[in-house]
């Protein structure tokens, strides 16, 4: 027999069936809810309508008769419930979880800057924004300051962007994987130029390393320091861990994942880089993590050094191009040849009046 206004009102404990599967459920409690039971997909479910309190026989059988022909038309009320529920972590969030879960099948600490890269370009123009809801345009916006001027890392964040989107996928925080093949078509071109980067004459390294030993000391003069006394790549330096150094010996063992030819590569290190070294372990965090880190952990940024020299006043020199003038000033001060990458005592190149430096 149908409920009535009446018979819902006055119900006692147990369940009172309307007809067609609506019924309403009376706890000990009092409290009463209305259910709707169908067959979904060749299962029986309860569909939950609401609380008698705030809701009426007549809007009952409405909610219903609504849920029934959208059960019909193929829709899942709770799959669609369950989504509601689910909370969408914003894009940092989505992409600080992606990288824990990618980092460890890393081979060297080098990717270490994968997350930099987010905090300086990408965080602060869509780091807040719920993850399901970048797009292209998005990423066109992050992208078009830095597309020109840095085309390298660009290049490389639309890659990461993409990661984030189809991990965010994977974990059911997006309907669909990364379609980001159209946000190149809202760029410009880049055109391939060959960059040659400027380099010290070798005659003037050693005042700027006058320099830089009588200025505060500070992680990034450090690490610049090391990279000049040793004509290493700035990630080489960067990337370092103490693991990889005998300062006994005066060796640096730089494993071949960390070298751009994949081979190891033995560096002796000069007196003046091995007192460098010798400070910075007395203040080190831990005895295997970065040399040239705050905490051991995060590396410095890679225009750290770049922006020593520029605030020093120096604008036409590259870090990089510092090898450039190991280089010459072997070709030129000595009877090796330069292609011969490190000699006895490398760091010394031109600094022979600043071994005390």
């Amino acid at each position: 027999m149908a409920l009535t206004a009446l018979k819902v009102k006055n119900a006692k404990p147990g369940r009172y069936v309307d007809g067609r599967g609506l019924c309403l459920l009376v706890k000990e409690s009092g409290a009463a809810t209305w259910v709707l039971r169908m067959q979904h997909k060749g299962r029986r479910r309860d569909y939950g309508l609401g609380s008698a309190l705030d809701v009426s026989l007549v809007e009952a059988r409405e909610a219903a008769t609504a849920l029934r022909s959208k059960v019909r038309a193929g829709a899942d009320p709770v799959a669609e419930r369950r989504k509601a529920r689910k909370v969408i972590p914003s894009f940092e969030t989505a992409a600080r979880d992606c990288y824990d879960a990618l980092k460890e099948g890393w081979k060297n600490r080098r990717y270490a800057n994968w997350i930099s890269s987010f905090e300086n370009h990408v965080f602060p123009h869509i780091g807040t924004k719920p993850v399901d809801q970048v797009d292209s345009a998005c990423v066109v916006t992050v992208l078009s300051p830095i597309w020109l001027e840095i085309p390298e890392t660009a290049r490389r964040l639309l890659q990461r962007i993409g990661a984030v989107l189809d991990f965010a996928h994977i974990k059911g925080w997006r309907a669909e994987e990364a379609a980001l093949r159209s946000v190149r078509k809202g760029l410009p071109r880049q055109t391939a130029k060959a960059v040659h980067l400027e380099a010290m004459p070798f005659a003037e390294v050693p005042a700027l390393m006058a320099q830089l030993a009588a200025a505060s000391p500070t992680t990034g003069r450090d690490a610049l320091r090391f990279t000049i006394y040793n004509a290493v790549r700035s990630n080489e330096t960067r990337f370092a861990v103490w693991t990889e150094f005998d300062l006994d010996k005066a060796i640096w063992t730089i494993p071949g994942e960390r070298m751009k030819a994949r081979e190891t590569h033995v560096v002796p290190l000069s007196p003046p880089a091995v007192a460098l070294l010798r400070k910075r372990w007395e203040e080190r965090t831990s005895d295997d993590g970065l040399v040239f880190s705050a905490d051991g952990e995060k590396p410095i940024s890679d225009m750290t050094m770049t922006k020593l020299l520029r605030n020093d006043g120096i604008t036409g020199a590259t870090v990089h191009g510092f090898r450039s003038s190991f280089t010459d000033w072997a070709a030129e001060k000595t009877d090796f040849p330069k292609e011969v990458g490190h000699l006895e005592e490398p760091a010394v190149f031109g600094l022979t009046a600043a071994r005390g430096v």
